[in-house]
């Protein structure tokens, strides 16, 4: 699907050549890919031009038509039919390339491929995470011993209210009969 440089586009004939052969001698896994996926591009096309054509075909039903355009159309899906089987053994050769220049790697674990943002920005040991996680612990009993205290708080005041509300109610009950 890429096209070559225009000739005479600023570019003297013998230095493209030589660019090219150097960029042949340096194939890279990443470039293999990029090959790659243009490839699978290709064949897509083919194969979605291939559809069209068995889609625009008479079926041999008893129907008369013209064994020229016939002829035309089974050539055309021959030919789509064989560079389609070009570029599969092209995907073939680029697919056996990319694992052989990969054999040698070691696999990278996909959490360490996910990249995260630390609050103070370095990275923390063991020791730093359990002192951590102590702390917070620390801090969770403190603040559960705190809500003990505030709810008996409470209870009492609860306790203070009513008897106050009691009280006020006896003197407004004296006060009403003596009246």
């Amino acid at each position: 699907m890429s096209t070559p440089p225009l000739a005479g586009a600023g570019i003297p004939p013998g230095a493209f050549s030589g660019t090219q052969a150097q960029a042949a001698r340096e194939v890279n896994t990443a470039s293999l890919c990029r090959i790659g996926q243009e490839t699978v591009q290709d064949i897509v096309f083919r194969t979605m031009e291939i559809f069209q054509l068995l889609r625009n075909m008479q079926l041999p039903n008893g129907v008369t038509y013209h064994t020229g355009t016939y002829q035309d159309r089974l050539g055309k899906l021959q030919e789509h039919l064989r560079q389609l089987s070009i570029l599969f053994r092209k995907l073939r050769l680029v697919y056996d390339k990319c694992n052989e220049n990969c054999a040698g790697l070691d696999p990278v674990p996909v959490e360490q491929l996910i990249p995260y943002v630390e609050e103070d920005g370095s990275k923390h040991d063991d020791r730093s995470a359990a002192s951590q996680l102590r702390f917070a612990s620390e801090e969770r009993r403190e603040i559960m011993e705190v809500n003990k205290k505030l709810k008996q708080k409470n209870q009492q005041l609860k306790q203070i209210m009513d008897q106050l509300r009691n009280l006020i109610w006896d003197i407004n009950a004296m006060l009403a009969m003596r009246n």
